[in-house]
């Protein structure tokens, strides 16, 4: 009588999960053969019944040593360095040049830092949540800006999985990030928070040294408050966009399609801009609005530093000194970009015609600025209208009450 065979099915845990294997006697010797780990399929029961079916073939005879599978080719296992850097040099020609700042800004000032000696491969989970609270030890960043360092180092180590140097992405899911409150919304809700704010900048304008009161502190706050231009467009304007008799103001660069738009002025930004151009030591048409001293285009960090956080601390020692409530804390440059868009509401105009105006395409943005906008009661549109200049402003083309046509 045949001597019945016999075998067993052996586990192995590894961090990607339990691997299965049979070990058993077969063509006179010991054999191990390799089935998979559970991350394939295979469980305990499966392991099993394949055990059952081998050493029934080694009984009959029919039982054959599988061939080896030809070697997986060898994956080189760069540097986060070397993978990130590759990274960003194709993917920043398809970027916005203010986005492509940002993703370096990351790379450079972060995540580089941090994990530019990691193995790609070796990155893992933990890694990704030390760098976290070392970030949050850190002190620099705000739980958004963080969160927003760990999405780009999920886009990379993405693609890393795609090419094969990771089996998954250790830095996506949520529980990779940090719990950040949205603050709430900030602008200057008032006639007299946009008065004080302009009048600050116009005497920081006056007790400038000579040198520097070219630089038109009232004109510059003055065209993100009641022009609505971002940051960066109000340092690309030059004197061609601005046709003063039209009152309009044309921004030609802009960080979307729909952003290259006309901007019909309010009076108030049209007289601080007549004012600004005529104090302004070049105003030929291809001169910068808005020019360092060296006649260079202006850092958006310089006009936040330099003019709007002078000009917020200014206000608000004039309205102490007033007994008037100061302006909200965390008022920006974009926040002045909403109070424009919050002015125009106020004054009357359709949804349509603020989107245009902000080169905006998201019709839910214009909306909840209706939910939230100027405060309107106790005459307060009426002062919005004689600090603005709006009792005869109307967008070109259309009539005033009087039906003469505006401009």
């Amino acid at each position: 009588m045949a001597r019945q065979s016999t075998g067993s099915v052996v586990e192995r845990h590894r961090a990607s999960g339990t691997v299965y294997a049979l070990r058993f006697r077969a063509l006179g010797q010991r054999q191990y053969v390799t089935l998979g780990s559970t991350a394939d399929g295979w469980s305990r029961r499966m392991a099993e019944a394949e055990l059952t079916l081998t050493l029934a073939q080694v009984q009959r005879g029919t039982w054959q040593a599988p061939t080896a599978a030809p070697a997986a080719p060898i994956v080189s296992d760069p540097t986060f360095h070397e993978f990130a850097s590759a990274w960003f040099e194709g993917i920043a020609p398809e970027l916005a040049s203010k986005t492509a700042e940002r993703y370096r800004w990351q790379l450079t000032s972060h995540l580089l830092p941090y994990f530019a000696a990691h193995k790609l491969g070796a990155i893992t989970v933990e890694d990704v949540d030390r760098y976290r609270r070392a970030k949050v030890r850190e002190g620099a960043l705000s739980a958004g800006s963080i969160n927003e360092t760990i999405t780009r180092l999920a886009q990379i180590l993405e693609e890393a999985v795609e090419y094969g140097h990771l089996a998954r992405n250790p830095a996506r899911g949520r529980r990779r990030r940090l719990k950040a409150s949205k603050p709430p919304p900030v602008w200057l809700d008032r006639a007299e928070q946009i008065s004080a704010l302009l009048g600050a900048a116009g005497d920081l304008d006056a007790v400038a040294r000579a040198d520097r009161q070219g630089i038109g502190r009232r004109a510059l706050l003055a065209t993100m408050a009641l022009g609505g231009l971002r940051v960066g467009e109000l340092c690309a304007l030059r004197w061609r966009h601005v046709d003063l008799a039209a009152g309009r103001l044309r921004v030609a660069d802009s960080k979307t399609d729909a952003g290259v738009r006309l901007v019909d002025m309010l009076g108030a930004l049209r007289d601080d801009l007549a004012a600004h151009k005529a104090a302004s030591p070049c105003t030929r048409a291809d001169a910068l609005v808005f020019p360092t001293l060296a006649g260079r285009p202006r850092d958006p960090n310089n006009v936040r530093e330099r003019v709007l956080r002078p000009a917020l601390a200014r206000a608000n020692r004039d309205l102490e000194q007033a007994g008037c409530t100061p302006l909200p804390e965390g008022v920006t440059c974009h926040r002045l970009r909403h109070t424009y868009a919050s002015v125009i509401i106020a004054l009357g105009e359709d949804p349509r015609y603020v989107m245009a105006q902000l080169g905006h395409t998201d019709p839910a943005f214009t909306l909840r600025l209706y939910t939230h906008g100027m405060r309107r009661d106790d005459g307060e549109r009426d002062r919005l209208r004689a600090l603005v200049g709006g009792a005869h402003w109307a967008p070109a083309g259309t009539t005033t009450a009087a039906g003469a046509p505006s401009r």
